[in-house]
C-alpha cells in the first residue's frame, strides 16, 4: 500500500497532465471552431442567438383582465389575487 504523501505526489503529477491535455485540445477546439465560422461567415448572434438579455415573451406587459370598480386597481389574473377579488366570482370583476 501507498504512503499517503506518495499518493499526494500521483494526485498533483496527475493533475498537471491533466491540465496539460485539457489545454491540448482546448487549443484544437478554438481552431477548429475559427475555421467553421470563417468558412460559413457566422456572427456571435447566429451561434447564441439568445445567449444575452430577456427572451421576447419574459417581462412584457399583459393588459389586465379585473377592475375593482370601488378603487380603480386592476389585475391581468396572473400571480396571487389581490384582497378585493379573492373568495368573490371573478365575472362581476371582468373588463
Amino acid at each position: 500500500m501507498q504512503s499517503y504523501k506518495e499518493l499526494i505526489k500521483q494526485r498533483e503529477a496527475l493533475d498537471q497532465q491533466i491540465s496539460q491535455a485539457r489545454q491540448q485540445e482546448m487549443a484544437g477546439a478554438v481552431t477548429q471552431v475559427r475555421s467553421l465560422i470563417a468558412e460559413f461567415g457566422l456572427t456571435p448572434q447566429d451561434v447564441f442567438p439568445s445567449s444575452r438579455g430577456r427572451s421576447s415573451t419574459s417581462g412584457s406587459k399583459v393588459a389586465p383582465k379585473y377592475r375593482n370598480p370601488a378603487t380603480g386597481q386592476t389585475w391581468t389574473g396572473r400571480g396571487k389575487p389581490p384582497r378585493w377579488i379573492q373568495n368573490q366570482d371573478r365575472e362581476q370583476f371582468a373588463i
